[in-house]
């Protein structure tokens, strides 16, 4: 039925040309031997195991990232690919200290805490103040400074897990502004229930930035079990007392790197595709999930293509540096390949959990394209759905037009990982991680070896 199913869909292509029939058929059957074996693959998790195994956590800025772009670099010459190089540019570099959260009074005990990007520091021995609750940023934007002044801001909410991951936009603002917040208010520091859906004492670091002119304070992280229990505390009425101990550094500037490598096309003239993830993790955990898996799935993939023949475009595999800490490693990509005929984009940065939906970006004119990309992902159960939007690395392409393609992982059990110390390799399954690649192995081939121009979209055309 399926292959009944697929051949109807691929009739409107056949209309289009008839010269053009016989190399979209071989096209296709390529791409589909290529997907069916990727599902055998082992080099993804070889990848992954030796990334979290032999470097582990690689906070960006830190001797660990610069260890990893080395391995990196080693590995994928290893596998075959051709003009590999880092390309190392400058950041600041912020790590984190101590970090300890104790209820005083009236109930002592211990809480679970860590650092946000970019916190503030509080004095060696830390700082004890009244913790003042608020049960979402909205509140705590409402309330008076006459309310929060002097006070540890405690922030909760309810972030549930979904499959595509979508509540993360809305209850993360939390952690990306509420420490402004709090600070242009006058408290002395703010903890805020971690963004995740776990229920583990396992506390979700994560970034957050400095709106303009604001003073830096401490800015932590609760686990959600620790954000829970003081939630039923401040629920007593009695005046909560806690004292919580940050003591991050800013270690100036230093420099991070991307990882460069490509398989050649036979083209010049038609074009870059461009893929890959981020390289650097957050230091808590090894960087599992978050993103081994990305950097992992896309090179793999890319080296069934390379190992298959030369696709007609060159593919470039990028592994972002500093991706974790604000975009540095893709901000400076593009600053310094301005002129480069980058004509696809697509990032790997959500686990390594099964594809379920293919999102695309692509100019009308290139709707057959996408046809046939859907075509391949079809017996993987991956289905269609709306406008790509390229993700954190390779978005601000996206946002210019540059044609792209979304492949979209199940991020039911993501949060219960991302940025904690759980993100390890023994959360991965094998099995869902292989599929990725078939999908990969699939969309890439057929894009890569498209006979068509893909072309420029309007920036504001929804995806196909």
């Amino acid at each position: 039925m399926k292959k009944l199913l697929l051949a109807a869909a691929a009739l409107p292509l056949l209309a289009l040309s008839a010269p053009s029939v016989a190399p979209a058929q071989n096209a296709s059957a390529q791409a589909e031997k290529l997907r069916d074996a990727a599902l055998k693959d082992d080099v993804a998790f070889e990848i992954m195991e030796g990334l979290t195994t032999e470097i582990g956590p690689r906070l960006a800025g830190t001797e660990a990232e610069a260890r990893a772009r080395e391995w990196a670099v080693r590995r994928l010459k290893a596998l075959g690919f051709a003009n590999v190089r880092i390309e190392p540019y400058d950041m600041p570099v912020w790590v984190r200290g101590e970090e300890r959260a104790e209820i005083v009074s009236p109930f002592p005990q211990k809480l679970v805490v860590t650092a946000l990007g970019n916190s503030g520091a509080t004095p060696p021995a830390g700082i004890q103040a009244e913790v003042v609750g608020f049960d979402s940023l909205q509140a705590l934007e409402a309330a008076s400074d006459a309310t929060v002044r002097g006070k540890i801001v405690f922030v909760s909410h309810g972030m549930t897990a979904t499959q595509d991951g979508s509540q993360y936009g809305y209850f993360g603002a939390a952690r990306r502004t509420g420490p402004s917040v709090a600070s242009r208010k006058g408290a002395a520091a703010i903890v805020i229930r971690s963004i995740g859906t776990d229920s583990h004492r396992n506390p979700h670091t994560g970034v957050q930035s400095w709106a303009q002119g604001v003073t830096p304070i401490p800015a932590g992280a609760l686990s959600i079990p620790d954000a829970e229990q003081l939630q039923r505390m401040l629920k007593r009425g009695k005046p909560v007392t806690m004292r919580l101990t940050l003591t991050p550094r800013n270690l100036g500037t230093r420099q991070s790197g991307n990882v460069v490598a490509e398989v050649r096309g036979t083209d010049a003239d038609a074009g870059i595709v461009l893929i890959g993830g981020h390289l650097d993790s957050w230091d808590l955990g090894t960087g599992a999930f978050d993103n081994a898996a990305g950097v992992a799935i896309t090179a793999a993939a890319a080296k069934r293509i390379m190992d298959a023949g030369r696709p007609r475009r060159t593919i470039r595999v990028v592994w972002f540096g500093a991706e974790e800490v604000g975009g540095n490693g893709s901000n400076a990509y593009r600053a310094a390949h301005p002129n480069d005929k980058i004509v696809f984009v697509s990032e790997s940065d959500f686990g390594a959990d099964r594809v379920w939906r293919m999102d695309t970006s692509f100019a009308e004119a290139n709707k057959p394209l996408a046809d046939r990309v859907a075509q391949a992902l079809a017996p993987l159960g991956i289905s269609r759905g709306g406008a790509a939007g390229g993700g954190a690395d390779v978005g601000a392409w996206v946002r210019s037009g540059v044609a792209a393609i979304d492949l979209q992982q199940d991020g039911t059990r993501y949060f219960d990982y991302h940025h904690t110390p759980d993100d390890t390799l023994d959360k991965v399954d094998p099995e869902q991680l292989r599929q990725n690649v078939a999908a990969w192995t699939a969309m890439l081939s057929v894009v890569a070896n498209a006979r068509e121009e893909i072309v420029k979209a309007p920036v504001t055309a929804a995806g196909q």
